[in-house]
């Protein structure tokens, strides 16, 4: 019962508000706030308010709640586990028999891009240097001349 007399007060002060919006010539900002005021009034008359009022109450929908956390529960913890173990048995058997017979050929491993693999390289890769702490920063002066840099 206060649940949705609060509820139509709400609507109501929210319609006042959309009726002083609307009287400065923001209708599209009036019409935004009616639509909000006027959703706890559709609440209450569907008689959702007094259903949510009636199971915040009720021990017996806390006990639903949470069988049904529990379920939820027990779902995501399988799901997991067969995800990392990589899914059923049945699936893991089929992998591995088309592993085995898609097996590649070593000189197969190189991808095939079309046109670009047949391209050169513009700038052939730097050769490394034979110094010992140089070679620690060969890889970025590569990338620093890839660059421009």
């Amino acid at each position: 019962m206060i649940a949705e007399t609060v509820c139509s007060a709400a609507a109501a002060a929210g319609l006042g508000i959309a009726a002083v919006t609307a009287y400065r010539k923001r209708f599209l900002a009036a019409a935004r706030i009616a639509a909000y005021a006027l959703v706890p009034l559709g609440l209450v008359m569907t008689g959702v308010v007094e259903w949510a009022a009636d199971t915040a109450f009720s021990p017996t929908a806390w006990a639903g709640f949470a069988v049904l956390g529990g379920a939820w529960a027990l779902f995501a913890t399988t799901r997991a586990v067969e995800r990392r173990r990589g899914g059923t048995r049945k699936e893991r058997r089929a992998a591995a028999r088309s592993a085995q017979a898609d097996a590649v050929a070593p000189a197969a491993s190189a991808p095939s891009l079309g046109q670009a693999a047949s391209r050169p390289a513009s700038r052939p890769a730097a050769a490394p240097r034979a110094t010992g702490g140089a070679e620690d920063f060969s890889d970025i002066e590569a990338i620093l001349k890839k660059h421009g840099i």
